[in-house]
């Protein structure tokens, strides 16, 4: 299951209309789109089983100062997760494996692709997400989730602003 669903964010007052960043060279429209991808199942280091979950935000940019990718234009954030607590954010968390995400990209507009990777450790659970900067450019894009190890990649489409 994985859903896109687009979105503009809303002015937050007139001396500052668009929080998302801030350009001297250009106008900044905040526009944004959801991006969620269904659980990537992956065999983690040595035989455990594990799920990562992503959601994340395509945005038109650019990023603000005290970003991860600051001054990123026209790309996705994601947030990657490691695995789920059956009884809520407090307790253990099951299925938590180490293992490098890998998301492929294809932007379907113009032809370009890419790959981005990150680790992401057991301990990275949806109350501390690891961020992943995805530079794919304006349009309509396919992400594809894998990890370094075996795993059932997923994919979904988004248009970046």
């Amino acid at each position: 299951m994985f859903v896109a669903a687009p979105g503009v964010a809303g002015a937050t007052d007139a001396a500052n209309p668009c929080q998302l960043g801030w350009s001297n060279t250009e106008p900044r429209s905040c526009a944004q789109a959801n991006v969620g991808l269904a659980p990537v199942w992956t065999l983690g280091n040595g035989i455990c089983a594990g799920m990562l979950t992503a959601s994340g935000t395509a945005f038109d940019g650019p990023l603000w100062q005290y970003s991860e990718a600051r001054g990123a234009v026209h790309s996705v954030e994601m947030r990657i997760a490691q695995g789920f607590s059956p009884l809520g954010e407090w307790a253990p968390t099951i299925l938590a494996c180490d293992v490098t995400a890998i998301v492929d990209w294809r932007n379907l507009d113009t032809g370009q692709s890419g790959t981005v990777s990150k680790y992401v450790p057991a301990g990275n659970t949806s109350t501390r997400p690891m961020l992943m900067h995805v530079g794919t450019g304006p349009g309509r894009v396919q992400l594809t989730m894998r990890t370094d190890r075996p795993s059932i990649p997923v994919s979904t489409e988004v248009v970046v602003p």
